[in-house]
């Protein structure tokens, strides 16, 4: 059976967040060493887009989580949250996070990927940049210790955050480099 397949029958076929049927994957709930059912759980695209760092929150979508947090699947717990904690401004999301219980263990894995408080990680027009962004290089970059200059216009695709918001890493020239946040433009 395929790690989706599986993924699919613990779930029985539904987001295991909001209950929904269509456009289901396999969503990551980062940080984890290898990927394993323990560290994935089914999602649609409506929660997979919107437990994406800086995305823009349907609150009434969120209401869904007063029936998923309590999910004896760590990793649907684990996400239950994190996204209760981004929406603890709101009254009902703030009431579910007190309620909600995680062990030690569960809990340490949820503040590891809770990043409600980290700062945005802007481009040079100030736009935020989330993992997976493409930028382009708005001036020619010395690569210290790689030997090659990074040239004004060159696209760096699939880019990841770093913990300083000024950085970012991306694949320039076949390496992966750190580059600072403030030279890019969001593609």
């Amino acid at each position: 059976m395929s790690f989706e397949s599986a993924l699919a029958e613990r779930a029985d076929h539904q987001c295991e967040l909001c209950g929904a049927n269509e456009n289901l994957a396999a969503l990551g709930v980062e940080p984890y060493e290898q990927a394993g059912l323990d560290n994935h759980i089914y999602a649609c695209e409506t929660c997979r887009e919107q437990t994406q760092a800086g995305a823009e929150l349907d609150v009434n979508h969120w209401r869904c989580l007063n029936d998923s947090m309590w999910s004896t699947v760590p990793a649907v717990q684990v996400m239950a949250w994190r996204m209760l904690k981004r929406l603890s401004g709101e009254v009902w999301a703030q009431d579910l996070l007190d309620m909600l219980y995680l062990d030690p263990e569960l809990e340490k894995w949820a503040q590891a990927g809770d990043d409600s408080d980290r700062e945005p990680t802007l481009d040079s027009n100030g736009v935020s940049l989330q993992t997976g962004d493409n930028v382009v290089i708005i001036k020619d970059l010395d690569v210290k210790g790689a030997g090659f200059t990074a040239k004004r216009g060159t696209a760096v695709r699939g880019i990841s955050l770093t913990d300083n918001p000024e950085h970012i890493e991306g694949r320039v020239n076949g390496q992966r480099i750190v580059l600072l946040a403030k030279y890019l433009k969001k593609s």
